[in-house]
C-alpha cells in the first residue's frame, strides 16, 4: 500500500506475548470447510490478495481510527495448529475429511503471508483499505476471520473514545470505566487498550493498565457510600493541608457548607443524607491527592455540600 507499512514475518521484531484467546480456532467453521475445499480442488498452490476495509463510519460519522494492527502481528508470529486443535478439528469436520489434509493444517505457518498496513491510530475513510493481506490462498483465507475480530471492535471503541475526545476538549481528562459491563474479559481489555488510544486518559482496569502501561485511575463504588449510615462513623475527621501542613477539621468544615448551601440548592439540610457525606469525606481524607466521588445514582446536590469543603477540602488536598 502506498502510504502503509509491509511486514513480512522474517523480518519482524518479536513482540509481547498474544492473548492465548487469539488463535487459529478463534474463526468460522466456514473457513476451515473452505481451506479443505481449495485443497481438494489442488489449489494449494494458490495465491491470493485480501483487502480489509470497511463500508461505513461507525456512529454516523465522518471518519475512523483504524485499530488492532498490533494484535494481528501478534496472531501472524504465533499462529500454528497445535496437536490438541487437530484433534479437535478431526472429530468436529465430517469423517470423509481426508487425514492428509489434518497433516497439511499442522504444517501450516505464515511464513510466505505479506502484510501491508497504514500505520495503527490513523484516520481512516470507508472502502479505503486499512490492511492487505497476500499469499497462499488457504493461509490467507484462514486469517480472515481472526483479523476481523482483532480490527473491527478495536477501530470501534478507538473511534468512540476519539469523539468523546473531540467533544471534550483537550483539557477535560477522561477516563474509561467500563470493564464490569464490557463484552466479556477480553472485550473488557480491549475497551481500555483501544478507548486510550483513542484519546482517553486512562482506565479503571487494572490489569490493562499492566499489560498495555495504561495509566490506571480510580474512585469507589456505590457500596462505599452505602455502607456509611451516620457522621459518626466517621473515625478520622482531620486532613493536613498539603501545602501548610495545617490541620482542618473535614467534618466541621463540610457541615458548615451544608447549612450555606441549603436555601442555594433548594434543599434543606435536614434531607441530607449523613451517611453519604460520611462517605464522602471519609474518602477524601483516605485520598488526600486523588479524590474523586462516585455520585450518579446520588443527589447531586448532597455531594456539592461536601465537594463544596473546598477551599477546605480542596485546599487541604491539593
Amino acid at each position: 500500500m502506498a502510504d502503509g507499512r509491509t511486514f513480512r514475518t522474517e523480518d519482524r521484531r518479536k513482540r509481547a506475548r498474544q492473548n492465548g484467546v487469539v488463535q487459529p480456532l478463534l474463526t468460522d467453521l466456514y473457513q476451515i470447510t473452505m481451506a479443505y475445499a481449495y485443497w481438494k480442488s489442488g489449489k494449494i498452490n494458490d495465491t491470493a490478495v485480501f483487502d480489509l476495509y470497511f463500508r461505513k463510519n461507525p456512529f454516523q460519522g465522518e471518519f475512523t481510527i483504524f485499530a488492532g494492527l498490533e494484535e494481528c502481528l501478534k496472531f501472524f508470529e504465533n499462529f500454528h495448529y497445535s496437536d490438541s486443535d487437530i484433534e479437535y478439528l478431526k472429530q468436529t469436520l465430517p469423517q470423509t475429511i481426508e487425514p492428509e489434509f489434518f497433516v497439511f493444517l499442522r504444517q501450516l505457518t505464515v511464513e510466505d503471508v505479506i502484510l501491508s498496513a497504514i500505520d495503527e491510530g490513523s484516520v481512516a475513510f470507508p472502502r479505503i483499505p486499512l490492511m492487505r493481506v497476500e499469499g497462499p490462498l488457504i493461509i490467507v483465507q484462514l486469517l480472515e476471520t481472526t483479523m476481523l475480530t482483532l480490527v473491527n471492535y478495536a477501530s470501534l471503541m478507538a473511534t468512540n473514545a476519539a469523539r468523546y475526545r473531540l467533544a471534550a476538549g483537550k483539557h477535560i481528562s477522561l477516563l474509561e470505566f467500563g470493564l464490569r459491563r464490557a463484552q466479556g474479559p477480553d472485550g473488557g481489555l480491549s475497551a481500555s487498550k483501544y478507548s486510550y488510544v483513542g484519546g482517553f486518559d486512562g482506565t479503571s482496569n487494572v490489569l490493562a493498565g499492566k499489560l498495555y502501561n495504561i495509566p490506571v485511575n480510580g474512585t469507589h463504588a456505590h457500596a462505599y457510600v452505602t455502607s456509611f449510615s451516620d457522621l459518626s462513623e466517621l473515625k478520622t475527621k482531620v486532613l493536613a493541608h498539603r501545602s501548610t501542613g495545617v490541620l482542618h477539621d473535614m467534618l466541621d468544615l463540610c457541615t458548615q457548607w451544608r447549612e450555606k448551601l441549603a436555601p442555594l440548592l433548594s434543599l434543606p439540610a435536614s434531607e441530607a443524607s449523613d451517611g453519604e457525606l460520611a462517605a464522602w469525606i471519609s474518602f477524601a481524607i483516605a485520598f488526600p491527592t486523588g479524590f474523586m466521588a462516585l455520585v450518579d445514582t446520588y443527589d447531586v446536590r448532597r455531594y456539592l455540600r461536601a465537594a463544596r469543603a473546598w477551599p477546605g477540602l480542596i485546599a487541604c488536598c491539593l
